[in-house]
């Protein structure tokens, strides 16, 4: 590994955090309830844990970092407003943050891993019974 985990983890952040016009960001995880209306819509960064593959004499080790992306919106109680669309807009944007290069298809956090991408379920709740909406968007980070 060339690049340590903290440089790694400080480049996802800035990128996902600079993605969409975010009020309040953070790689400390609060609880959306600790997050007042104002200061949404929100993301946090939480480290996940990590993968170790072994590799053979003609392959190295492989590590996985793990990190979630939480993404927290208000839209208050108007019974008009669609909670889910600001939802998925500021998904669609770290989704975009996060896409890889046209030619190659990874996304290298400006070349400190060998790929940086969403995998598995994203967790949503939209909002539609109190306006506060919540994704939980799970990244994987390849280590060259």
């Amino acid at each position: 590994m060339t690049a340590s985990r903290e440089a790694i983890y400080a480049a996802l952040f800035a990128l996902v955090a600079g993605s969409a016009g975010f009020k309040t960001t953070g790689r400390r995880l609060k609880l959306w309830s600790d997050v007042n209306a104002s200061d949404k819509p929100a993301l946090f960064l939480a480290q996940r844990g990590q993968t170790y593959v072994q590799g053979s004499e003609a392959t190295p080790q492989k590590v996985t970092l793990k990190a979630d992306l939480f993404v927290y919106t208000n839209v208050g109680k108007d019974p008009k407003a669609v909670p889910a669309r600001q939802l998925n807009d500021l998904v669609d944007a770290v989704d975009a943050a996060l896409a890889g290069d046209v030619v190659t298809g990874r996304q290298t956090l400006g070349g400190l891993v060998a790929h940086c991408w969403i995998e598995g379920e994203v967790m949503i709740d939209p909002g539609d019974l109190d306006g506060d909406g919540l994704a939980v968007i799970p990244v994987r980070i390849l280590i060259p």
